[in-house]
């Protein structure tokens, strides 16, 4: 549906409101089986009706190829058999998690007789905003069921038919499992005013999560009158040590880059070290070469490249070393140190996702410790910092902060902590 005028909308937004923050008075009460069940069903429901939402993603396709969407962005909207398969998985995985609401932990006695700790509680109400994923509707959902909050989801207006379809499949879990299905609701119109409206409602909403492009989340950052759990963007890095297992470096590397295209975690940058250059820079550029990658590349880096049949080299601007291409694009750059590549990701990086190929323990736990950002790995694709990855079941999004969560958002990064003090009788002298 569409709103008529930013009064309607308003009026909407907060009729959303309302009722989510009801929900999320109920939901934190709810004991965890029938949270659990709400899941087991959702996930049922996804495989059982993958005929009516590939009909429904079928329109988005449709309009997005008519729209001249491009291609990374359409490939972004597909809701195919691998997809629902995923969700319905983590799905799964969530509802197998231990229960994060209610537990208490370090419960210490002091010399009062008194017993100190804190207890993990719900958020209450997330505002969610996100663009072109619409699998982005099922983790949203799922990680608000067993946290026990309530969300207001708002999806991009390209995958309007595939997020309707799936969010009224988790209201009918939800029904099912006993639970308000207003616990998580979607925005129904594609008017931007309800993004407006959605992210200055502290009165209902406790916290915005943005997942999408870099201009979205800023103007969400900008605007927003509630805390927002944010990553901008994801120039994710692959630095290439001196010592080096050649062979893991080529796959992992390759990998890095092509295995998917369009997600944050894809690397953006390629850092080699010189003493590992001349073995590896041309064997990954031939790789590149084959898949179409274009390498935007520092003049050290393009000289061991050129030889490279089909490759397609471009000189790096300063711009590139900074970019998020979310495209075949990667830019590459020889250094001459260990120190040259941390300095060089903590000043040019997102602060997302970076990863060292070293055979030097030594290095590892260096880059391990000084790389400023929010996963760090070793001998690893970065393509593995998401919350599926990580055992988190599904993700909310990938935060860049450094206050609440960090990294992967999942079950723990949607609960808040307060103090619990437990006693028998104890009063203060």
């Amino acid at each position: 549906m569409n709103a008529p005028d930013a009064s309607a909308v308003n009026a909407l937004m907060d009729e959303l409101g309302s009722a989510a923050r009801a929900a999320a008075a109920r939901m934190a009460a709810a004991p965890t089986a029938a949270r659990n069940d709400a899941l087991l069903k959702l996930a049922a429901l996804l495989r059982e009706q993958r005929a009516p939402l590939a009909a429904a993603n079928a329109l988005d396709i449709e309009a997005a190829l008519a729209g001249g969407l491009s291609g990374p962005m359409v490939d972004r909207l597909r809701l195919d058999d691998k997809v629902l398969d995923t969700v319905a998985e983590g799905c799964e995985q969530i509802a197998a998690m231990d229960d994060p609401v209610g537990e208490i932990t370090e419960l210490k006695r002091r010399p009062s007789g008194i017993s100190v700790g804190r207890m993990r509680v719900p958020l209450g109400v997330f505002g969610m905003i996100y663009e072109s994923r619409p699998n982005v509707t099922i983790e949203a959902a799922s990680l608000a069921i067993k946290s026990g909050n309530a969300a207001i989801l708002r999806g991009g207006s390209e995958a309007i038919h595939s997020n309707l379809a799936l969010a009224g499949l988790v209201q009918q879990a939800l029904a099912g499992a006993g639970l308000p299905v207003e616990a998580v609701q979607l925005v129904p119109t594609t008017d931007r005013a309800a993004v407006g409206r959605l992210i200055a409602m502290p009165a209902y909403v406790d916290v915005i999560i943005p997942r999408g492009g870099k201009s979205l989340i800023e103007r969400i950052s900008a605007e927003a009158k509630v805390p927002v759990i944010k990553h901008l963007d994801g120039n994710c890095h692959v630095y290439v040590d001196a010592e080096v297992d050649l062979e893991l470096a080529l796959k992992v590397t390759d990998n890095a880059k092509t295995q998917k295209y369009s997600p944050c975690n894809a690397t953006e940058s390629l850092l080699v070290h010189v003493d590992s250059a001349a073995a590896f820079l041309p064997r990954i550029g031939a790789i590149f070469a084959a898949k179409g990658v274009e390498m935007r590349c520092g003049p050290r880096a393009k000289a061991l490249l050129a030889s490279v049949p089909g490759a397609k080299l471009v000189d790096a601007t300063e711009a590139d070393w900074s970019e998020e291409y979310l495209a075949p694009i990667i830019s590459i750059k020889l250094v001459d140190s260990l120190d040259e590549a941390i300095a060089r990701i903590n000043r040019y990086g997102s602060h997302h996702t970076d990863a060292i190929l070293t055979t030097n323990h030594a290095h590892a736990m260096r880059f391990l410790r000084e790389v400023d950002s929010a996963s760090v790995m070793v001998n690893a694709s970065t393509r593995f910092a998401d919350g599926f990855e990580y055992g988190l079941g599904a993700e909310i999004g990938i935060s860049t902060d450094k206050f609440h969560a960090r990294g992967p958002v999942g079950l723990e990064g949607l609960t808040s902590l307060k103090w619990v003090v437990l006693g028998q009788g104890e009063v203060r002298t």
